[in-house]
């Protein structure tokens, strides 16, 4: 089957007028709070999100049974990139980590009543969400398989036991997808079950916001404690067992839209660094017309192009339904490590004003570092990347 990268007209003009609002109304709003807003501005958010809804923008990625827009991972890649542009503009969409992995897999293995009690109001932006299922050492990280939360079965439902941290998005949400374990013990591969917990629940308390490189997460990263912490029956999410099999319903996706958005951001930076060397001159000629500039220049478009068409095919093999792990994986870690020297470069050549506050690119670069950790560092992937290329070739092998 041949993979096809055309654009459909109806997403390009999404992405353009995704284009239009960033530049209009979010990047303002972004330079108003320079760009800060683990504490979790509700105004701002709720003022973006009116404004992304007039545009006719907002929820790109949602159902349009849930008030979205119905877009496929493809059209996704295009418009989340030009939202991207702004570190607000996901914020704006509604389709920023953590809410826009959440909505994915509630659309696909909710009930008809979580459904409505959940996924609704998450897709309408009236709240938002965590997913909680990192843990400090020796617990869940890197390898989900080291999940130690436990949650014990008790009359009518569960009670979840254990600590999590770097849960994005957790201050101020309405909701947490927590993951626990309800069989085996540490290391093993199964026996992981997902929970809805309302943030009401007593029994489910934010420890501390951890103050972290970056600034532009909404809602920040915290550290979490369930003690004791009862929901019912109905509160399960899927299938009691299956949670580490839900997970790669949501990871696969999520790794990929963190491309998109951070795609959005090299851009940017690249328009920075572009701009500058033009109309700034040194050693009696401009920037651009430097050897060593044309070349960190060249080799942005490089890791921009590049970045962009194995994103899209990731997308495409998504989009197929067909087994992707390979293809997201090589896309992460290339990605997050194109990004970092897109931004980086820009730093370079804007010299001391890429690390003043009066460029953005400061700000840019403290929030793309941790892309290359978060959704499996890049050390990880190439582990399993290098993995499933062995077993191919052996299998290759086998049949000749």
């Amino acid at each position: 089957m041949p993979i096809g990268f055309e654009i459909e007209e109806r997403v390009a003009g999404i992405a353009r007028r995704t284009t239009e609002f960033v530049r209009e109304v979010v990047i303002p709003e972004e330079q108003a709070c320079d760009g800060n807003v683990h504490a979790g501005p509700e105004p701002l958010r709720r003022r973006l999100q009116d404004a992304a809804r007039e545009a006719g923008v907002f929820a790109p990625h949602v159902g349009t049974e849930w008030g979205g827009l119905g877009l496929d991972l493809c059209g996704q890649a295009v418009v989340f990139e030009a939202a991207g542009y702004s570190l607000l503009g996901p914020l704006a969409l509604n389709c920023a980590a953590p809410d826009e992995g959440n909505t994915h897999l509630l659309e696909v293995v909710a009930t008809k009543e979580q459904k409505e009690r959940y996924l609704r109001p998450l897709a309408a932006g009236e709240a938002r969400s965590c997913f909680a299922m990192t843990e400090p050492a020796p617990g869940a990280g890197s390898d989900p398989r080291a999940l130690t939360t436990t949650a014990t079965k008790i009359d009518g439902g569960w009670r979840l036991d254990g600590r999590k941290w770097f849960i994005s998005g957790a201050d101020g949400a309405a909701f947490a997808i927590c993951m626990a374990r309800t069989s085996g013990g540490p290391g093993d591969p199964g026996g992981a079950t997902m929970f809805l917990v309302a943030a009401d629940n007593p029994g489910m308390k934010i420890v501390r916001n951890i103050d972290t490189l970056d600034q532009g997460l909404f809602g920040g990263h915290s550290e979490i404690a369930f003690e004791g912490c009862e929901v019912t029956d109905e509160a399960v999410l899927g299938e009691v067992d299956q949670g580490f099999a839900y997970a790669q319903v949501r990871l696969g996706p999520a790794r990929m839209t963190h491309c998109m958005r951070w795609l959005g951001v090299a851009r940017r930076a690249q328009d920075i660094a572009l701009e500058r060397a033009a109309d700034r001159s040194a050693f009696g000629k401009p920037l651009a017309e430097l050897g060593m500039v044309q070349q960190m220049l060249a080799d942005s478009e490089i890791d921009i192009e590049t970045s962009r068409a194995v994103l899209w095919r990731a997308c495409w093999e998504l989009d197929q339904g067909r087994p992707a792990a390979q293809h997201t994986s090589i896309a992460k870690t290339y990605v997050s490590e194109a990004v970092n020297r897109v931004v980086d470069r820009a730093v370079q050549i804007c010299g001391a004003l890429g690390i003043s506050g009066d460029a953005p690119l400061s700000r840019l670069y403290r929030e793309v570092r941790p892309f290359r950790i978060y959704d499996g560092p890049s050390e990880t992937h190439r582990w399993a990347i290098a993995k499933r290329a062995v077993r191919a070739a052996r299998e290759r092998k086998a049949t000749r």
